[in-house]
């Protein structure tokens, strides 16, 4: 199970400008300051020549709109939102990173292909995007092309771990298993997913055949497993490696 990753960016800066004040002052003998309360009218019912202005959602509203519509799987609309992301903004490595993504995951690879290269085009240091074209790469069987890019992604970012786990799934397939339990103990230290690190490397000692880690690390995975929806493929998962494991002792 590769991990994509979705990019998010840094939070908009909001600027607060001050209405500039006037002070009006009695000019005549009196001394006296008068203040004269002045009188608000909603006029827009009584003036139809008043036009209304729309202020345009904001790339980052638009951008957690368009991440939130692909988590939920609408992926259609998701695209649609970060092309209107990508018009606006067509020189934004992250938003090309995470349409490619939603195409990817929508089943349309030649166009997340297209969009991953665009980033990395536009952006050599975006690690995000390294990891999802290494995921392509991965589910054509190019996995040379796979390694290489999970390479750069953890050059430019060790903490990147998704980046160790799919790697590790990867030398896996390729039957490369103590390199990928290597890939693994390093994304273990991360401290982060370590369900889904402790199913994968489960698996990997499955393969392998030493047992009794994967046993282990298979009941490691369970207990880690965060209980939410996303989660719980992950989970079902561990359990049907686990009796397939243990189906000879029965």
């Amino acid at each position: 199970m590769d991990i994509s990753s979705f990019t998010s960016q840094g939070k908009e800066t909001r600027r607060l400008t001050r209405v500039g004040e006037t002070k009006s002052q009695n000019t005549g003998g009196s001394a006296h300051k008068r203040w004269q309360p002045k009188s608000y009218r909603n006029n827009f019912s009584h003036s139809p020549s008043l036009p209304l202005v729309f202020k345009p959602e904001s790339d980052v509203m638009l951008r957690q709109r368009s991440l939130a519509k692909a988590q939920m799987g609408h992926y259609d609309e998701a695209i649609a939102l970060f092309t209107q992301l990508i018009e606006r903004n067509p020189l934004n490595a992250t938003d090309y990173s995470n349409r490619g993504l939603t195409y990817f995951q929508s089943g349309r690879r030649a166009e997340a292909f297209a969009d991953y290269s665009r980033a990395i085009e536009l952006n050599p240091r975006l690690d995000g995007a390294y990891n999802n074209r290494a995921n392509y790469h991965a589910a054509e069987g190019q996995f040379l092309e796979a390694i290489l890019d999970y390479d750069v992604a953890l050059d430019l970012n060790p903490a990147n771990i998704r980046a160790w786990i799919n790697q590790g799934i990867t030398f896996r397939d390729l039957e490369m298993y103590e390199r990928a339990i290597e890939s693994f103990d390093l994304a273990l230290h991360l401290g982060r997913l370590e369900g889904h690190v402790y199913a994968e490397r489960g698996r990997t000692y499955h393969l392998c055949g030493d047992w009794n880690c994967a046993i282990a690390d298979y009941q490691r995975a369970i207990v880690g497993i965060p209980e939410t929806p996303a989660s719980n493929r992950l989970y079902v998962q561990v359990e049907l490696w686990m009796d397939e494991l243990l189906a000879p002792l029965h």
